[in-house]
């Protein structure tokens, strides 16, 4: 096929031109992040900041995530902000959207992931795990540091921070998972 005078020459430029558009643009949206998080306030020292240096935000994206859903209306056997959600559903839907991970749907299989973690031991991201209905594991919540866990409650109730040393909490305490790497895992030997 035969191009009229400077056609080729053109359609090759214009090429060039649009793919070193885009490789601008994707080196643009790749630095973008790094200078937000330059410019942003270092989070304050409750063991969060270790988990965000080492885990690429994990932590700091659960917690951002959870706190989205203060508010949102509980409802029992709910999975939608939009309807309303139960224990479950609301660390699912934090778990997914924040870091892409699909968990089980009820409180008791999601017991059985991750490592076991002491109350002493907490770090933001974990899994907390409650008796509220004659039963283990029967409620679940998200760790956010300085003893306070996000949860939805029950009928009636909304999505809302407590502390977990609250009396009523802290007897019913059944224990915690770490879904996260833990940090000395991750330090070279």
């Amino acid at each position: 096929m035969k191009y009229p005078h400077d056609a080729a020459p053109r359609r090759v430029l214009s090429r060039i031109g649009v793919l070193a558009a885009l490789l601008i643009a994707f080196a643009f949206a790749a630095a973008t992040p790094v200078a937000a998080a330059e410019e942003r306030e270092a989070p304050a020292d409750d063991g969060s900041v270790d988990l965000i240096e080492r885990y690429g935000n994990a932590a700091q994206e659960l917690m951002n995530q959870g706190m989205e859903y203060l508010g949102i209306r509980y409802r029992f056997g709910g999975n939608s902000p939009a309807t309303g959600l139960d224990c479950s559903g609301l660390v699912q839907n934090v778990f997914r959207n924040a870091l892409g991970l699909d968990l089980p749907r009820t409180a008791r299989e999601m017991a059985r992931l991750g490592d076991k973690v002491g109350l002493q031991d907490l770090k933001p991201g974990d899994l907390v795990f409650f008796n509220t209905m004659r039963r283990t594991f029967s409620h679940v919540g998200i760790y956010m540091g300085e003893g306070r866990f996000l949860h939805a409650p029950a009928s009636g109730g909304r999505v809302r921070l407590d502390e977990i040393g609250e009396r009523y909490w802290s007897q019913r305490f059944n224990g915690a998972r770490r879904l996260l790497p833990d940090a000395d895992a991750m330090l070279p030997r």
